[in-house]
């Protein structure tokens, strides 16, 4: 409370005062592009998605457009230290996406390397897929994907370097017969959600999902 006196939660874009638990205010509220995408239909995300791999449903949150809101929320949550940004990013979330009567039978979240993991101090996509497990009564495992190679933040690669990774991912687990949600923060090129879903998909009779926070248009 003290704290709260004097270092109050200001908004991300305008830095006027705001809840504690609020990312922004109501007015800047307003200047985030929500994609409206339907998880049973086509979108953007899926259309992408089928030329890489057998995917089921997909959706995105927001739009991850160049110098918007959007980008500085996602930012804001993967290089700032906001773990919590990931809350606030699923409570969005939730009030969007209904799965309707076919819910997926596990969250799986896309890993840091190791190295990587303590250099953030967090993966930034362990609240939010909590957050969502917990409201939709649907099980995570943070463990069933390891990345194989430390490299530097997708985002500052090209795409050619994008392109050139071979084998990044694989499981520690063995998984059959599941319908696997999978989860990441931005979606571009999608060869990451991709390297992980034929993974999945190889390793059994297994169905891939996949939502993401933001999509990269």
């Amino acid at each position: 409370m003290i704290l709260d006196l004097f270092f109050p939660n200001r908004c991300i874009h305008c830095n006027r005062i705001i809840d504690p638990e609020v990312l922004v205010c109501a007015l800047c509220f307003n200047r985030i592009h929500f994609t409206h995408y339907d998880y049973f239909e086509n979108n953007p995300i899926s259309e992408k998605c089928k030329l890489l791999f057998p995917v089921s449903h997909t959706y995105a949150l927001i739009q991850f457009e160049k110098e918007n809101l959007s980008r500085k929320i996602i930012h804001e949550l993967k290089y700032k230290g906001r773990e919590k940004v990931g809350k606030v990013l699923a409570e969005w979330t939730i009030e969007r996406l209904d799965f309707k009567n076919q819910k997926p039978d596990v969250f799986v979240s896309v890993p840091l390397h190791p190295k990587k993991l303590r250099e953030r101090g967090y993966n930034q996509l362990h609240l939010f897929t909590e957050k969502l497990s917990e409201f939709y009564r649907i099980p995570f495992n943070h463990e069933l994907v390891k990345r194989n190679h430390y490299s530097k933040a997708q985002a500052l690669k090209d795409k050619r370097h994008r392109l050139a990774a071979i084998n990044p991912f694989s499981l520690t687990q063995t998984i059959t017969g599941k319908h696997i949600l999978l989860i990441d923060d931005v979606f571009t090129t999608g060869n990451t959600v991709s390297s992980i879903a034929w993974e999945i998909l190889n390793a059994g009779d297994n169905k891939v999902s996949v939502l993401v926070m933001a999509m990269d248009v």
